[in-house]
């Protein structure tokens, strides 16, 4: 027979779990739109080009080979330990510790480049997609099936786990960046003027990359990758900003993803009851929004 108490404790339990499943994704959307804001601002900072986006360095598809090796040589158990903390910070450190390399390689040098760099990461994300492909087509159904949800973001499956290390890595970057905030509005301007006015140019752009490394590699060791979300709130940072220093475009990023994700989230999963594909239409806006720009800016040329 239940009784009024039963209930109570019954109603407890629920509201507990619920309410730790929404923090845990309050907090996934935080750090996803932290990452996706400074690192995208950041890249616009030192390319001085708003079109690119930095996944062209090819972290995206080192994460997508990394998942791919790994079910092809372990199998269906490697994305059931994905969301462990050895191997979120194992990942982490291999996509940074491949962006230190490229950088260090190509900033190095008589012929050092930015240009270069992309190039190479433009290149080599190819090669790693090309590789990651042919390595799918040599998997079983069900591990291509649990290998494709792996890779599709995801900000309702978060081991809770792994928050309080990217919440730590976000702050310390977020430090870092807001209190050179002010060099990287003299990056704006330019490689010379930078060097006339006393910043030292290539350490920062060194230092801005590195930063933007660590963003991109948190952001898709957690929830997945998500190419045009942090191109998306750019864009529209830079137009409700109403300015073009860093204090106000690095904010303005931040509270946007902030809304576009929980917005979104919101509405998918209380109207349409469709949890998993809110970075699906994302994806699908941000490379219309992509395409948009590219054909602007070649009509304006």
């Amino acid at each position: 027979m239940r009784t009024g108490a039963d209930d109570v404790l019954r109603w407890d339990f629920q509201f507990g779990l619920s309410f730790e499943r929404r923090l845990r994704t309050a907090t996934a959307v935080l750090v996803a739109a932290f990452c996706g804001a400074l690192s995208t601002v950041l890249f616009h900072t030192v390319t001085h080009n708003r079109i690119l986006t930095p996944s062209i360095i090819g972290l995206d598809s080192l994460y997508v080979l990394i998942q791919t090796v790994g079910v092809f040589l372990v199998g269906g158990r490697f994305v059931d330990n994905s969301d462990s903390v050895p191997q979120f910070v194992a990942q982490t450190a291999a996509m940074v510790a491949f962006a230190a390399v490229l950088y260090g390689w190509l900033f190095s040098g008589r012929f050092a480049s930015l240009f270069l760099l992309l190039l190479a990461g433009v290149v080599l994300g190819l090669a790693f997609r090309a590789l990651a492909e042919f390595l799918q087509r040599l998997l079983s159904p069900t591990e291509f099936d649990a290998l494709s949800i792996k890779l599709y973001g995801r900000l309702t499956a978060v081991n809770a786990d792994l928050l309080p290390i990217a919440v730590a890595a976000c702050l310390v970057v977020g430090v870092i960046v807001w209190r050179r905030r002010r060099v990287l509005d003299v990056l704006l301007l330019g490689r010379d003027p930078a060097m006339g006015l006393g910043v030292n140019h290539q350490r920062e752009l060194t230092l801005a990359l590195v930063l933007i490394a660590v963003l991109v590699s948190i952001s898709t060791a957690l929830v997945g990758p998500m190419m045009f979300f942090g191109f998306i709130i750019a864009i529209l940072a830079y137009q409700f900003a109403g300015d073009w220093r860093h204090r106000a475009t690095l904010p303005m990023a931040f509270l946007l993803g902030v809304i576009m994700l929980a917005a979104g989230q919101f509405v998918l999963h209380n109207i349409f009851y469709a949890n998993g594909m809110l970075t699906v239409i994302i994806e699908f806006v941000g490379g219309i929004l992509f395409l948009a720009m590219l054909f602007r800016r070649r009509g304006t040329m």
